[in-house]
């Protein structure tokens, strides 16, 4: 990889990894074409002791976001209270009271997933449609979040990287240093040291933990949203491709590496994934109770459930993906 050359790195990895017409010019989906009915039982045949885990991060007023890009955290107001209640102040009949609430926030302030509208390249969007004719100030008309609304669910994947080449100084499992670019052989590295569970294969949703979520949790946010952080190597595209996974989360802001590989660059490694291979991309999950619990029973894999909310053309949604062991 030529650090001073991202240009040419990208439409190399572009034109190589492409899905473009794999599934036909009018394809919407992307990579959640290969999570199929038979993916999802296999996924559904995992559940063993039915323990659950949300792989959320909880959403307020104390996150991660410090206005970067216009993102903030979400704004959480009640329209009736309790007290609303107490004084019969809400005009309904026989005692009945209740309370009501608003949130006000970005779409990927919080653990989300990025839509295939999210990221273009040179103003191309997925399957090789011009931007501006998916997504305008109406939304994505084309490939919105709400077009996978009922798909995301089947077997799931955590490699914990963290645990498996970070050091382990505060009892949480291992964390990977900020910058730690996490390449093809981490992640296979990763796959021989956790044990058969968690092979890769198609149509899998992989939750990749670094250890991040774990120090922020430990000495606050600071520059979590934006900031330095280990990540996907840009050389892992061709990993993702080879896969044909259907999703990818990471427990970090911007799912790669930052800063990135390349002397200039912003997120080259989204600028290939999302518009060319038309994956699916996680960001800010919290995995750590699951990754306790796989290390404890040596079991990678599980049922998960990771649906996005479905604001209709959206190009990123919030979720509260659902882990069963």
């Amino acid at each position: 990889m030529d650090r001073s050359d991202p240009a040419t790195e990208i439409a190399r990895a572009a034109a190589a990894y492409s899905n473009a017409g794999r599934w036909g010019a009018d394809d919407v989906i992307g990579t959640l074409n290969l999570l199929d009915a038979a993916k999802r039982v296999e996924g559904a045949r995992l559940v063993r002791r039915g323990v659950a885990f949300s792989l959320s991060q909880r959403f307020d007023m104390e996150g991660p976001q410090k206005g970067w890009r216009r993102r903030t955290n979400p704004v959480h107001t009640m329209l009736d209270t309790g007290l609303d209640a107490e004084r019969g102040v809400q005009g309904f009949p026989h005692g009945i009271g209740g309370a009501d609430d608003v949130v006000a926030m970005p779409l990927q302030c919080s653990t989300q997933w990025d839509g295939l509208g999210h990221i273009f390249d040179h103003g191309t969007a997925y399957n090789g449609r011009r931007a501006g004719d998916v997504v305008t100030s109406l939304g994505d008309g084309v490939t919105g979040i709400e077009t996978v609304a009922g798909l995301i669910a089947g077997r799931g994947v955590l490699l914990d990287v963290g645990r498996a080449l970070g050091e382990d100084l505060h009892g949480t499992g291992g964390e990977l240093p900020d910058g730690f670019a996490i390449t093809a052989e981490h992640l296979d590295a990763t796959i021989a040291a956790q044990g058969p569970t968690s092979a890769v294969g198609p149509g899998d949703l992989v939750v990749v933990r670094t250890g991040q979520y774990s120090r922020t949790r430990r000495e606050g946010w600071g520059d979590y949203a934006g900031g330095a952080a280990p990540g996907l190597s840009f050389t892992t595209a061709g990993w993702l491709r080879e896969r044909d996974i259907a999703g990818i989360a990471t427990d970090t802001w911007g799912f790669e590496v930052r800063p990135n590989e390349f002397d200039v660059a912003f997120q080259p490694l989204h600028q290939v994934v999302i518009p060319h291979l038309g994956l699916f991309v996680g960001e800010m999950w919290a995995p750590d109770a699951l990754a306790a619990d796989c290390a404890a029973d040596g079991v990678h894999e599980f049922w998960l459930t990771a649906a996005p909310i479905p604001v209709t053309g959206a190009v990123g949604a919030p979720v509260n993906p659902i882990a069963v062991k």
